[in-house]
């Protein structure tokens, strides 16, 4: 690592530690040469997840998608705001677990659904209304007979 002041390329890591918003490393270094401290942040570079839509158009994976359907699912639902960060960290890490760069709305929609079901059921429900595209009442009570047993 290059130091931001003199440009000497000597330079030490004196602390690390890891961010947890954003799963990087916070590093604190050290210059050889003029002794200055600067510090750096280490991020794993990932290929981007590409989004195969239902009408098969494609889009770059966007995280925010997921964090405002689950939000509007638990609005005023005893669930905080860690809990759902947590819920799509989950998602999130089962996603890039994936080999293939490419993935199904249809999975994504799948797993939101199974942690969702975790988090809240009424929440649950109400995602699944949207997500299932429920036609008329006796499809949602079919979801609210398998919520209940």
């Amino acid at each position: 690592m290059r130091c931001p002041y003199c440009g000497g390329e000597n330079t030490r890591v004196i602390d690390s530690r890891p961010v947890e918003e954003d799963n990087s490393i916070r590093r604190r270094r050290v210059c050889d040469g003029c002794s200055r401290r600067f510090t750096t942040y280490e991020k794993i570079e990932t290929i981007p997840m590409v989004v195969i839509k239902k009408d098969n158009n494609r889009e770059t994976y966007d995280r925010s998608k997921i964090e405002s359907g689950i939000l509007r699912a638990c609005h005023k639902r005893p669930v905080s705001m860690n809990q759902i960060r947590r819920t799509v960290d989950e998602i999130e890490a089962e996603i890039y677990e994936r080999t293939e760069k490419e993935i199904p709305s249809k999975d994504i929609g799948e797993m939101v659904m199974r942690k969702v079901h975790d988090l809240d059921p009424v929440a649950y429900v109400r995602f699944a209304s949207v997500y299932r595209e429920f036609k008329d009442v006796e499809t949602f009570m079919e979801e609210l007979r398998k919520v209940l047993s």
